[in-house]
Order: C-alpha cells, then structure tokens, then sequence
C-alpha cells in the first residue's frame, strides 16, 4: 500500500490568490517562553493552500461546504497528467483516459510551481469552460487541480467555477501533485466543517 498527502503545508509564505488577504500566524503561546502549551494564532481566508470550493462559493442558495456528501469527497479518483500546456480544454480532455471516472484530478506543470512558495504564478494551468462543460457531461462529481484555481488568472467571468459548481460538482484547489504518477486511486479529501462555509482547507490524501 502506498499513501500520497497531496495537502500543501499552510505557512505564512504560502501565497495566496491575488487579492485575497496573506496568511498571518502567530506563536502567541511558548513552550520556550515558559507558558503551559504551544499555542498558534492563525488568520486566512478559506481558500488558502490546499482547499475545497463548494457550490455555494459562487452559487446562491447552493450547498456550503459542511453540507457536502462524504461519499463524494472519499472514493475511487482518477490521477490525469495532461503535460505541458497552458490550459486543460476539450481537446486535451480528448486525449485522456476518463472513461469510469467520476473524480478526477488534473496534474500540471502547476505542480513544479510549488516549491517556489512565495511567489504567485499567474501562468498557471486552468480548466477551460468547454473541459468543465465536458466534465459535467461525463458525470464527474469531483474535480481537482494542482494551483489554487480552476479558472483562468484575470478571467472576465468565472465561467469554470459556474459550470462545474453550478452541477454540484465539488472542486479542490492547490493539490500537490508533483510526486503522483497518473491512475487510479483512493481518495480522502476532508475539509474542515465549517457552518454554512464557502471553502474549507482540506487535508487531502491518496491511497494507491
């Protein structure tokens, strides 16, 4: 058995998408300062690193994050390496094995950008609307991608992320997919359990 956590470490370097606030930590309690226990304060927004956009992040009414179903978020996925290229479009869908999958996660060349944890890429690879369109045709529950968006850096109209989200397909953001080889595997993918919440860090896992 071999398990992959394909969770990127929350840190205060770990950068954040362009307008949202940086991550903020904070030892206020100190083993070395004499207090009783270590004690962390930690300030973020609920997309940071490696997370999870429910429907309700850009769909009214729709279901937040601790309403998710765990028999979405647990179960068989499918690990698609899509190379090279600058966006994952109906074309490259073309050229991948998804038939069966009702997850799917995408690995990019976004995985070699983590290592560089302080800077942001904007050239990241996205998930075209014509691939989500072709996802939610297919059935897929679950979507994930190895940078913190599915969509495209300055996009006009979050056109992905209503796609997707507007068929409650579940989408993770920020998977660390570097040291994955493509297939199938088990997936564990838990956010935190916040009421009503838009996005959760998650701690995710595959298990081969």
């Amino acid at each position: 058995m071999k398990i992959y956590d394909i969770t990127v470490p929350i840190s205060a370097d770990l950068p954040v998408y362009p307008g949202d606030p940086s991550i903020q930590m904070e030892r206020i309690m100190s083993l070395e300062n004499g207090d009783v226990a270590n004690v962390t304060w930690l300030c973020c927004t609920t997309h940071i690193g490696t997370h999870i956009d429910p429907p309700s992040h850009f769909i009214a009414g729709a279901k937040p994050v601790d309403q998710l179903p765990l028999e979405t978020l647990i179960g068989t996925v499918r690990v698609v390496d899509v190379g090279d290229v600058p966006a994952i479009t109906a074309e490259v869908l073309s050229r991948s094995d998804l038939d069966g999958a009702t997850r799917v996660l995408f690995k990019s060349r976004n995985s070699d950008f983590w290592p560089q944890v302080k800077t942001f890429r904007e050239d990241f690879t996205y998930i075209a609307p014509d691939a989500a369109r072709l996802l939610v045709e297919r059935g897929v529950q679950l979507v994930g991608i190895d940078y913190l968006s599915v969509e495209r850096f300055n996009f006009d109209e979050p056109t992905t992320h209503l796609v997707l989200l507007g068929a409650n397909v579940v989408i993770v953001e920020g998977l660390a997919l570097r040291d994955v080889p493509p297939g199938d595997y088990e997936l564990f993918c838990l956010p935190l359990k916040i009421k009503d919440g838009d996005g959760s860090p998650a701690r995710v896992v595959l298990r081969k």
